[in-house]
């Protein structure tokens, strides 16, 4: 068997390479992450880029078994933002120079939906005078929804597979053709064809997971040729039907600690690509988003979603940041930043290196 310094020391790995990777302890694990932050600042340096999270709506036409906002869930209260307090949060990132902001919100695809989010896109960008970027993660879309949805401003889509093992993935989904395991890849593959950065990712410590999946997930992110990744520590939600495996569960501790070598194996694997330091971490460790930061992360997502609303948006239980306000999560995040040892890109989109050397390629 390899050891750990001869495999840190590839520019390319192997299923068993990355499966040691996220087997490392101690010692070992301190040198993957030293190697990961030193590969972050050789390529895609120090900056961390604010995307301001507004999660809008919370109906969901999905019945996902691990999200608090599934559509069978009965004691979610369910609401819709106003386009008034979506662009008020927008403004307060403009203003503020988060440089971008991410629209999220459950998955739905009516014709009043598509058309709601494309005239929103259009308001951001005439509101900012086209300075403000805009990520969307709405779900699975036709292509010519996608289409429509970037020429009127959005430029980066999020996507997350959950699992890229398709056993597994039929495990925490219910089985039929609206939560196709096929039909998610399609449409990464649609976002692409229409231009977008496109982002995925996977939930890290699912029941029935193992290490190997993460590792397949890690081949799959790369073999997909990703430009930006948000995954994060899978924790459970009581009104759910995965909670009633949650014995099957390893701690929280060690799915954070998991997550932690899973982003910096993924830095390793791609190294000009956006990761982002995803709020669930958070929701373990009072630091984890800065401890992310440290060993690979370069992306952060203050939460603008209007306090109203935050509790009734809890994909997972003990979600962070439920009560601060857009001015207080600001503030903290950007001391918390500093002493990462990081700086904000204020005011800068924080587009993927790896989407314009991806762009460069297929010329």
């Amino acid at each position: 068997m390899k050891k750990i310094k001869e495999i840190l020391a590839q520019t390319e790995f192997s299923k068993a390479d990355l499966v040691c990777l996220l087997q490392a302890e101690r010692e070992e694990r301190q040198l993957l992450f030293e190697a990961a932050q030193a590969r972050k600042v050789a390529t895609v340096g120090k900056k961390v880029f604010f995307r301001g999270l507004v999660e809008f709506s919370n109906i969901c036409a999905k019945d996902c078994l691990y999200c608090g906002i599934r559509k069978s869930n009965e004691k979610v209260l369910r609401y819709e933002a106003t386009d008034d307090e979506i662009l008020g949060a927008c403004r307060f990132a403009w203003e503020n120079r988060f440089g971008s902001v991410v629209l999220q919100s459950g998955e739905l695809s009516s014709p009043a939906f598509v058309k709601r989010v494309d005239r929103l896109l259009q308001a951001i960008k005439k509101m900012s005078n086209k300075e403000l970027g805009i990520t969307l993660s709405c779900g699975e879309q036709t292509k010519e929804t996608y289409q429509r949805w970037f020429e009127s401003g959005a430029h980066r889509y999020l996507l997350r597979i959950e699992s890229s093992t398709p056993d597994l993935y039929h495990k925490i989904h219910p089985q039929n053709d609206l939560h196709a395991y096929e039909k998610r890849q399609d449409c990464l593959k649609l976002l692409k064809e229409c231009g977008y950065q496109v982002g995925t990712g996977v939930m890290i410590g699912l029941p029935f997971q193992t290490d190997e999946d993460l590792a397949e997930d890690l081949l799959f992110l790369k073999k997909l040729d990703v430009d930006m990744v948000g995954m994060g520590p899978y924790i459970e939600h009581e009104d759910t039907p995965l909670y009633a495996y949650r014995s099957q569960l390893k701690t929280k501790q060690e799915r954070f600690d998991l997550a932690l070598k899973m982003v910096a194996s993924l830095r390793l694997l791609m190294p000009d690509i956006n990761i982002a330091a995803a709020t669930a971490l958070q929701a373990i460790d009072p630091v984890g988003r800065e401890k992310a930061l440290k060993i690979g992360a370069n992306v952060i997502m203050p939460n603008l979603t209007p306090c109203d609303f935050r509790k009734e948006y809890q994909l997972y239980e003990d979600k962070p940041c439920l009560d601060e306000d857009a001015a207080l999560c600001r503030n903290c995040l950007e001391a918390r930043i500093e002493l990462a040892g990081s700086e904000i890109g204020y005011g800068e989109w924080g587009d993927s290196k790896h989407f314009y050397r991806r762009q460069e390629v297929t010329k």
